[in-house]
């Protein structure tokens, strides 16, 4: 990775786009938004040959050209990484496969799904300067790991480790604090552990600060859940056999589908 603030934003992006031709004015703009310069193209230029050259520092002599690896192709450029895939590739891979195995009500669907989170080591490109367009790739990424965590916490809850999953989901709620489905989910994790004046409390807490802040009331999926909680709807505990295992409801879901916040 090159030192330099603008070529590593180069490389990131090229990186990002998975072998496929970025086009120079895509580079521009991330580089230099609305304000391009008159001497941008020979600037970029430039930091592509720089890019060239630490990767001919990095490669063994008898390993592909850089030209070979960082691609001029007409209109742009396209950095083919060989064989394997990058993380943010496998990343999608078993999110994707653990989404669909919690939607199937697979069991497994926990195992893959934390697998998927343990690829995500700190916030994306953290250490890259970054424009309007990796700044909405970082949005993105953010955006598919937020969804998988509350994908992987609804299978948890659908395993009945509503109490385990009570630490984390407070401080994700302290975190996020108008997030609707971490507070759906730290809810339904407290009326199943007996805490169900609090579980309430935390609906209270989440109307005053929508209306406070936004002027909004509260989903219609969470005013169900908060009303089903004051009316002990037995859809809401968990199925368990006779010998007390806990058994998924038909439809596989940590909160009760009429009340369940993901997607």
């Amino acid at each position: 990775m090159p030192s330099a603030g603008k070529p590593r934003q180069v490389l990131s992006l090229l990186a990002l786009r998975g072998e496929r031709v970025v086009q120079v004015s895509t580079l521009m703009e991330e580089l230099w938004g609305d304000r391009i310069p008159r001497s941008a193209s020979t600037t970029l230029q430039t930091y592509v040959l720089q890019l060239r050259n630490k990767i001919a520092a990095a490669q063994p002599r008898e390993g592909r050209s850089p030209k070979d690896l960082l691609v001029t192709c007409f209109g742009g450029y396209m950095l083919k990484r060989g064989s394997g895939r990058s993380d943010i590739e496998e990343f999608e891979a078993e999110a994707t496969a653990g989404i669909a195995a919690h939607e199937a009500g697979d069991p497994r669907a926990l195992t893959t799904l934390e697998r998927a989170l343990r690829l995500w080591r700190g916030p994306a490109l953290v250490d890259v300067p970054h424009g309007r367009i990796l700044q909405r790739e970082i949005m993105s990424m953010e955006h598919l790991r937020m969804s998988v965590l509350e994908q992987r916490i609804d299978a948890a809850l659908r395993l009945g480790r509503q109490a385990a999953l009570l630490p984390e989901l407070s401080v994700l709620v302290a975190e996020h604090p108008m997030h609707e489905g971490f507070r759906a989910q730290l809810m339904l994790a407290l009326y199943r552990t007996g805490n169900v004046s609090r579980a309430l409390e935390e609906f209270q807490r989440l109307r005053a600060k929508l209306v406070e802040e936004l002027g909004i009331e509260p989903s219609a999926r969470l005013r169900r859940l908060h009303l089903a909680m004051l009316a002990g709807d037995p859809t809401l505990d968990l199925v368990t056999d006779g010998g007390g295992v806990i058994r998924p409801r038909p439809y596989g879901a940590g909160l009760p589908e009429s009340f369940s916040t993901t997607v």
